[in-house]
């Protein structure tokens, strides 16, 4: 049973990592990989919706950086420590 918890939590670290990376590139309008970031988008929004809306973005000159993905990734990084295994 623990395997499956590590599993799905590491599973959703890549969505989020893939989410991440798929948010430098503008979209290109509709294919595969719009496709791709919608899906990845809709799997990690639950998630970080509810962080995003409690810790505002932090200001860099005129653009703001979104901590939330780093705080998910941190405390899913914490639990695979705390689980057993």
């Amino acid at each position: 049973m623990w395997a499956l918890i590590h599993f799905l939590l590491n599973l959703f670290l890549f969505a989020l990592l893939g989410r991440i990376v798929l948010s430098w590139f503008p979209p290109s309008g509709p294919g595969a990989l719009e496709t791709i970031r919608l899906a990845l988008f809709r799997v990690t929004e639950p998630v970080l919706g509810p962080i995003r809306s409690m810790l505002p973005p932090v200001r860099m000159g005129g653009m703001g950086l979104d901590l939330s993905p780093l705080i998910v990734f941190l405390a899913i990084e914490v639990l695979n420590g705390v689980l057993p295994t």
